[in-house]
């Protein structure tokens, strides 16, 4: 062996143990190995450095923003509750279509959002179905990783070797060519999960796990704020057009409060949506054929549409704000949270209209919280006292101002935090559509597919799927990109050095005695065994270019080599911290580790054995 192939041994073998022990981030290691290799001159500083522009990562930091697009404006959580629905309360329906559901979404994004995504409406049917979540959350978890194998973009790995591939000039990998596989995948899965669900629990004690109070959703419910929500739209002539609400007072002449104003938009511009959302504020401007969204008693908008010419309108259907507790009060702009006021508060005693709320922070209390009582009429009048709970309403940023600046109220929860939980449902057909697109443009390949993914990306956020880039900036897992990132000059160092002849050559003397088979099934057990201890992105990239050079040098199709590596890293079931959904769902499922060698164990060798037999007729040797 030469220097740079002992250098080379030496950082991977080193690199290896690092991600395997867990005490240093997994990014950080692979940042650390990749300084190595550049200072020993293992590779050129460029060399070192190409693996941030591999098309790989560009196409991962995308799929990331797509991603974050579906999860953001609800399209996952639409798709999966309306597949669940069909399920009923049979125990064997629902594990069947949340293993469904749960790999139709992962084939598309990640599935660490997919199973935050799923989590929450499975725990919710398990209940309502009489079961216990325990019996539903691995089955999620693993379809999972299961889902991921249907496309090209479902998963790292898949990324991983379409371009080991593609770089030693085997050809492009088409988005659906890794179905057939994906496909025997996830018929396997669910067909064990049939039999292995035994193992689960069956004892009622898994407890849904709580959002806790002062989520927007259910503030909304507490204080009942549906039944004061009215609709009044401005008719030709109105005396309150052009007119500032600031101009027109509405709150100290009338016991209303304007929250939100909805205006169709031009013909020219009804490309993507018809109707604008504006957050209501003392500066906007009334024009025609405008719908006010007002929160008050019915008498005094009456009184409101009378005066000013108004048409009065009923009150607006659960469906047009986004559910059933009435989603006009907290979108993705507008939010809602209870302020308490401090012991020593000075607006203690004080009459709610002379607290400042609207001018110095430009929110609007709706009602308040005292002991049992919950006050919603005439809450200006009313003189606020300690233990009181006020509800405001504006704007999340104005929320987190009061948040961040106010020394004598304490505002419950975090409201840029909360801000992100709530989806923008009606720009979820727009999403649909950019995945369609997407879609397309992969299969049909008009475009290379890391230019088809950026498009992706930037409309996604072009489009308001997500709220600008620094929303955008959010989705993206940096610690799989930098890892990513500075594993690829791994690969090209194990490559360029001959230490991926090395090690394929041990491979191919060791098993290819016994024939190509034994070489697969060595390649794919060698990669199930190490994903086990590491991430299944940094395990594609350390073995596919020795199982790209064991298949070259036994001359057969690598193709199916390369697929059990991809296979092999993303099917790991047997412990609950080889992936990010296993461990998702271990408290909310009360898992011991048991259940995932009861359950994964037999179904990550079961899943071997049966792509040792698939991979060689898919792609003969």
């Amino acid at each position: 062996m030469n220097g740079p192939m002992i250098v080379t041994l030496a950082t991977l073998v080193a690199a290896s143990a690092l991600f395997i022990s867990g005490k240093i981030r997994a990014d950080l290691v692979a940042v650390a190995a990749l300084i190595v290799l550049m200072l020993s001159g293992v590779l050129k500083p460029e060399e070192a450095l190409a693996g941030f522009s591999n098309s790989v990562v560009v196409m991962m930091i995308g799929l990331f923003v797509v991603g974050g697009g579906i999860f953001r404006t609800g399209l996952a959580k639409l798709v999966s509750r309306k597949l669940l629905q069909l399920a009923g309360t049979s125990e064997t329906k629902l594990m069947f279509m949340v293993m469904i559901a749960t790999a139709s979404i992962g084939a598309f994004v990640s599935n660490t959002g997919t199973v935050a995504v799923m989590m929450p409406i499975v725990v919710s049917l398990a209940f309502s179905a009489g079961t216990t979540p325990g019996r539903l959350l691995m089955p999620l978890a693993f379809a999972s990783s299961l889902g991921g194998m249907l496309t090209s973009i479902g998963t790292p790995p898949n990324l991983v070797i379409q371009e080991a591939l593609r770089s030693e000039g085997y050809g492009e990998l088409k988005f659906f060519s890794f179905a057939p596989t994906g496909a025997i995948c996830l018929v396997t899965g669910i067909l064990a999960m049939l039999y292995l669900r035994r193992f689960l629990p069956k004892s009622e004690g898994a407890a849904a796990a709580k959002t806790g109070k002062g989520s927007a959703g259910e503030l909304e419910h507490e204080y009942r704020l549906a039944e004061h929500l009215l609709r009044v739209q401005v008719l030709k002539d109105s005396p309150v057009l052009d007119k500032t609400l600031l101009e027109l007072q509405i709150p100290s002449r009338f016991q209303l409060t304007v929250i939100e104003i909805r205006r169709k938009i031009s013909a020219r511009n009804q490309i993507f949506k018809t109707i604008n959302q504006e957050v209501a504020g003392p500066e906007s401007i009334i024009q025609e054929a405008d719908i006010l969204y007002v929160h008050g008693p019915r008498e005094d908008a009456s009184a409101f549409a009378a005066e000013y010419g108004l048409l009065l309108l009923d009150a607006p259907d659960p469906a047009e704000t986004g559910g059933s507790k009435g989603g006009a009060y907290a979108t993705s702009d507008m939010g809602l949270a209870e302020v308490m006021l401090t012991p020593e508060s000075r607006l203690i005693g004080k009459l709610v209209k002379e607290s400042g709320f609207r001018e110095k922070y430009r929110l609007n209390v709706l009602g308040i919280q005292r002991k049992d009582q919950y006050i919603l009429q005439q809450v200006k009048e009313e003189k606020m006292r300690f233990g009181d709970a006020l509800l405001v309403q504006g704007t999340w940023e104005d929320i987190a101002l009061l948040a961040s600046t106010a020394s004598e109220v304490i505002v419950v929860g975090q409201p840029l935090e909360e801000s992100r939980k709530i989806t923008m449902d009606r720009k979820a057909p727009i999403a649909a559509g950019i995945l369609l697109l997407l879609i397309v443009l992969l299969v049909t390949e008009w475009v290379p597919a890391v230019a088809a993914v950026m498009i992706a990306a930037v409309l996604t956020v072009a489009l308001g799927c997500i709220r600008g880039m620094e929303e955008a900036y959010r989705a993206i897992n940096w610690e799989s990109i930098v890892l990513i990132g500075g594993m690829i000059p791994m690969s090209t160092a194990i490559e360029k050095t001959g230490a991926a002849e090395l090690l394929s050559s041990g491979l191919v003397n060791s098993l290819g005695q016994f024939g190509p088979l034994a070489l697969l099934a060595g390649v794919y057990i060698t990669t199930s065994i190490l994903t086990m201890f590491i991430s299944n992105t940094a395990c594609a990239v350390l073995l596919a270019p020795i199982a790209l050079a064991a298949a070259t040098q036994f001359g057969a199709n690598p193709h199916a080599y390369l697929f059990a590596v991809s296979i092999g890293a993303s099917m790991c079931f047997a412990s609950p911290f080889s992936t990010p959904p296993n461990a998702l769902v271990m408290s909310a499922g009360r898992y011991k580790f048991s259940h995932y060698l009861k359950v994964g164990l037999p179904l990550q060798i079961l899943m071997g054995i049966v792509m040792i037999i698939a991979l060689p007729l898919i792609y003969p040797f």
